[in-house]
């Protein structure tokens, strides 16, 4: 990056405005050039057969109009700032540093958010747009937009919450981070700052299937030997888990053992149904799921829930039957035994 030579207050300014904020002085004094011709442009007018140049005075910030026209043997070049033109001038200058200064600021910052994406961040709810959520980050305003809200939370001013980045987008002002409080990757992040096993490796969350703000499914696995994957994720008397839910505002959590056998992972998606007997089509990637009639209604949950949850976290289409007992034949009808009648005794009277 260039430096100009500080020789005046307005060069030493600009120097240090531009070193602090990332901005080229190259780049400013050009857009302050194309802002001030468009200035000229709107109060005096532009003739089209004339060529028109913007200089301004590094040293003292000075500036200067000059039209010129191509001639048969030479260019005719006249200087045409009118009369108090600086003022105005001025004010334009002032405009577009500041907004190449937000322009830098944004940039500096949207560079810092790519590099979080995936991540957990702790957030404001600062303000309400439309159906968008103005999310303060401290360094940064985020948005949540009506597709990563959870439809049962109630976001209210000053709310303080745990979001996740998902991503840069550019929702028609721009690039804005984008954060959540619906993704899946919530809950995982959640259980990684809750549970050390998790941040360390030793427990694996290999699957997340959820309806936020209603419940939740994650499959669990072990890597390392001796370690219990569903424990550790609910802790001493549930604690862990139980500061995930918080987090979530009350959202249910359902933790299985994750298992590459299909049956066996089908089987523990299902809970808390027991006697579950599953038969699978790999091929298909479906499964037939057959279940007493008492335990119909836990596999299926409420409004289907349960099993919807089940088909996503495995990722089989599950169809579950319901198995009808049959009462046993009797081979043999009882035989009821004759007994005599016991005679009266007498006493011969």
């Amino acid at each position: 990056m260039a430096i100009l030579k500080a020789r005046t207050e307005f060069a030493s300014a600009l120097n240090q405005i531009c070193a602090e904020r990332g901005i080229s002085p190259e780049t400013v004094v050009e857009t302050i050039q194309e802002a001030i011709l468009a200035a000229y442009k709107r109060d005096f007018g532009l003739e089209e057969e004339l060529e028109y140049e913007v200089k301004v005075d590094m040293e003292t910030g000075g500036t200067h109009l000059f039209s010129w026209q191509e001639g048969k043997k030479r260019a005719t070049k006249k200087e045409i700032t009118p009369p108090g033109f600086g003022r105005i001038a001025a004010q334009v200058a002032k405009q577009v540093l500041l907004q190449k200064i937000r322009e830098a600021e944004k940039s500096v910052m949207i560079k810092e958010y790519e590099q979080k994406l995936g991540t957990l961040t702790s957030g404001m709810v600062l303000r309400f747009e439309g159906p968008n959520v103005i999310v303060d980050l401290g360094k940064a305003e985020a948005v949540m937009p009506p597709q990563e809200q959870v439809r049962s939370e109630r976001y209210q001013l000053n709310q303080r919450l745990t979001f996740y980045i998902e991503g840069i987008r550019d929702l028609g002002r721009g690039e804005q981070v984008i954060v959540s409080r619906a993704h899946p990757n919530l809950v995982k992040g959640l259980f990684r700052r809750e549970v050390p096993e998790v941040a360390s490796g030793a427990v694996e969350i290999r699957a997340v299937a959820r309806e936020p703000g209603s419940r939740t499914k994650i499959a669990v696995l072990s890597t390392q030997p001796g370690v219990d994957p569903v424990g550790s994720c609910v802790g001493q008397k549930g604690v862990r888990v139980q500061a995930v839910i918080n987090e979530l505002e009350g959202e249910k959590i359902d933790i299985i053992q994750y298992s590459d056998d299909p049956e066996k992972f089908i089987t523990a998606a299902l809970s808390p149904a027991e006697g579950v007997r599953v038969k699978v089509n790999e091929k298909e990637r479906a499964a037939v799921v057959l279940l007493p009639e008492d335990q119909l209604s836990l596999a299926i949950g409420k409004a289907g829930q349960n099993v919807r949850l089940a088909a996503k976290l495995t990722g089989f289409k599950i169809d579950i039957e319901e198995v009808v007992e049959k009462e046993p034949v009797k081979a043999k009808k009882e035989i009821k035994k004759k007994t005599k009648p016991k005679k009266k005794q007498t006493d011969g009277k």
